[in-house]
Order: structure tokens, then C-alpha cells, then sequence
């Protein structure tokens, strides 16, 4: 165990006409540092995940976190990018200053503002998180993406209508117990099933109701180095993290696989020591309902083209046997990109610490798994967390 999660902060995600990227920024990085009890003159290094291309005007954004505190002043800072993963990697980031020795205390921040953005504009810009050769023209942006891998699911396996359908009212449900969740509304499997003006199809088979949501919103976490974590209220250690990069163009892999999911689920597994039944719950990346269903098969959780099995028999419920996304996940939270994977780390420390808000509290949370995706299974992090305090 190299380092420890000893503090954290969350803004509710949603749309905020009156937060700047800097404002949000500068908000979790006081109240992560607060909540860990340390000063800005102690942390040694900084880093950013924010995935902009576009979003926002102002780039080159690592050194806004230094608006936060004056201390932070010629602190080593540093913005990182992987697409959808863009907030996992920063933690990674973070906790490679912390093994190399270069650091004992790193903020990690990430932060997305995609809301003042306008419709066609949001499209194109997530779009580049494709590979722009063969995807540039796909109708309906990375929706469209994520609807011909759906489209060619359902004519491998057959209709998953249902299973989507029961992904999307199960991570729904999940989050009107979460108060930093976008959308907090209990939908039900019959309005997430069924076309209507309010749900209608989006991309192939996908609803409405099957996409995450477009969000502003950051998230931030306190790292430390083991030793220094001895001293702190909390700690949350990492028992494993993996990190598997794909090709970027879907022609050159089985889509369908998850292969690189697959990789660092199997890779933090076999570093943890433990099972995917070891787990007490899983934080994954539903950017779109489809993803969270053959992530189910990527994770080991059930053979391919079975992951209809996982939700239709109750296995990924809260009070199932490996409740998946507790916190609502992108479905319900919502998805700024540069903060979902901060954000993820944040929610499965939270479980961990027995502090997550009431309802969403897990009985006897032990051991959490995270999968932050960027792109179509291209950039894949999995961390395996436990509490240590």
C-alpha cells in the first residue's frame, strides 16, 4: 500500500449558469483540503483532470487550482487528459507522484463546466473522444457511438430492451438518495422501457433514459503517502489500481469485448489478491445503459452475452450480491467529464468511511471496485479500494 484517500469534497453536478471552471475548481480544493486537516503549504503536488475540447474558452487550467489558497503558489502543477477517464487518470497521476517519492500529500481536482455549451456544439466536442477517421460523421455524436455498439450487441445476443431498461430505473432509484446527483427522480423500469415524447430514441436502440446526462460540476481528493496517513482522521487505501489503454479505432478490436476493461479488472484483481466477489459494490462507468451491460461481462460478472442476467436477477441492486452503482453513476449523477473518475473515487471512499449519505449507505462496505472508462473502452482504470481507519 503506497498511499491513502485522507480527504475529499463534491459539488452537487447539474447546471450552474453562475460556476466557472475556476470557481468550481477552487471550491473542492479548499473543502478536500479541509476535510483532510491539512494546510495548502503542505501538499508538495498538484494534479488537474479536466478534459475540456471546447467546453470551456479558458485552457490551460492546472495552474487554477493555485487560486484556491496563495500557499499553493509554485506548487508543481499539472493538467492530465484521457476522454471520459480524464478524472481517473489524475488519480493515477497522484498516486505514481506518491510511489516515485516525489510527493507525501497530492491534490487531485476534477472539473468539467459542458452546460453553457450549445447542443450541436456538446456533440462534436465529445465526439473527439472517438477516432475522428471512421466516427467524424457518426449521426447523434458519441451517442451515435455508443448506439451502433448497441445495435450490433442486440443483433449478436438479441433484443437487451429490457435489461437497459432495468439499468437505467435501477441507477435512477439509486440516486435520490444521493444529494450531489443531478437528477434525483425515481423514473421506474415501464417510463425507462417505453418510447414517449419524454423518452424517445436517441441513437439506435438507445432512449433518453439509456444516456448520462451533460453536467458541470468537480470533485477533489487528498492523497497521502502511507506513513503520513498513519496521522490522519481517515484513510481510505488503495489496495490495487490498474490502467489498460486500447486502440482508439473500433475496427482494429471486437467492440463488443470490453477487452480492455477486461485487462484491468483481471490485472487489479490479481494485485488485490482477491475476487470480483470479494467486492462489497462496483462504481462503473454507465456513460450510456449498454456500457454498464457488457461491462457486467467484461468484470467477469457473467459469461458474454449474458449480462442481461446480472440485472434481471437482481445481482447489481443495492441489496443484490454486488450492488453496481449505488451512488446513481453517471445515469443519475450526471457526467462532467474531467470529474467522473474523481468523483467515483469519491463516492466508493465515502461508502468505505461509512459517511455516504443516508440511503445510499451500504451495510458493511469492505472492499470497493472502481471502472472509469474514457472513450469506447479505449483509455480503462479500475482501482480496488478498503478502508484502513
Amino acid at each position: 500500500m503506497t498511499a491513502s484517500i485522507v480527504g475529499w469534497a463534491h459539488t452537487p453536478f447539474g447546471k450552474f449558469d453562475t460556476e466557472t471552471v475556476e470557481s468550481l475548481v477552487t471550491r473542492v480544493a479548499n473543502e478536500a483540503m479541509a476535510d483532510a486537516g491539512i494546510s495548502a503549504s503542505d501538499v508538495d503536488e498538484i494534479v488537474l483532470g479536466h478534459f475540456n475540447a471546447g467546453f470551456s474558452a479558458q485552457d490551460f487550467t492546472a495552474s487554477l487550482v493555485l487560486q484556491a489558497d496563495p500557499k499553493l503558489r509554485f506548487k508543481p502543477a499539472t493538467r492530465v487528459e484521457n476522454a471520459c477517464a480524464t478524472g481517473s487518470a489524475a488519480v493515477h497521476q497522484g498516486l505514481r507522484a506518491i510511489a516515485a517519492g516525489a510527493a507525501k500529500i497530492v491534490l487531485v481536482v476534477g472539473v468539467e463546466q459542458m452546460t453553457r455549451t450549445p447542443g450541436p456544439e456538446i456533440g462534436k466536442n465529445l465526439l473527439k473522444a472517438s477516432y475522428l477517421p471512421e466516427d467524424g460523421d457518426t449521426v447523434g455524436g458519441f451517442a451515435g457511438v455508443f448506439g451502433k455498439i448497441a445495435s450490433s450487441y442486440f443483433q449478436k445476443y438479441g433484443d437487451q430492451s429490457d435489461a437497459l431498461a432495468l439499468i437505467a430505473a435501477k441507477n435512477h432509484k439509486n440516486g435520490v438518495a444521493n444529494p450531489f446527483a443531478q437528477m434525483r427522480k425515481d423514473f421506474g423500469f415501464d417510463f425507462c422501457r417505453a418510447e414517449s415524447e419524454k423518452n424517445p430514441y436517441v441513437a439506435g436502440p438507445l432512449k433518453r433514459t439509456d444516456c448520462s446526462l451533460v453536467s458541470d460540476g468537480a470533485a477533489a481528493l487528498v492523497l497521502a503517502d502511507a506513513e503520513t496517513a498513519k496521522g490522519m482522521s481517515k484513510s481510505i487505501g488503495f489496495r490495487a489500481t490498474a490502467h489498460a489503454q486500447d486502440f482508439l479505432p473500433m475496427s482494429k478490436r471486437d467492440i463488443l469485448q470490453f477487452e480492455g476493461c477486461t485487462v484491468a479488472w483481471q490485472r487489479a484483481l490479481e494485485k488485490a489478491g482477491v475476487t470480483l466477489s470479494d467486492l462489497s459494490f462496483v462504481e462503473t462507468h454507465d456513460c450510456f445503459t449498454v456500457a454498464e451491460l457488457i461491462e457486467y461481462e467484461a468484470m467477469g460478472l457473467t459469461p458474454r452475452g449474458q449480462g442481461a442476467r446480472a440485472i434481471k436477477e437482481g445481482w447489481t441492486l443495492k441489496d443484490g450480491k454486488l450492488p453496481v452503482n449505488p451512488s446513481g453513476g453517471l445515469k443519475a449523477k450526471g457526467h462532467p467529464i474531467g470529474a467522473t473518475g474523481v468523483s467515483m473515487h469519491v463516492m466508493t471512499a465515502m461508502q468505505l468511511a461509512g459517511q455516504a449519505p443516508e440511503g445510499m449507505q451500504l451495510k458493511n462496505a469492505r472492499l470497493g471496485g472502481i471502472f472509469n472508462m474514457g472513450g469506447a473502452a479505449v483509455a480503462n482504470y479500475v482501482s480496488v479500494l478498503e478502508p484502513l481507519k
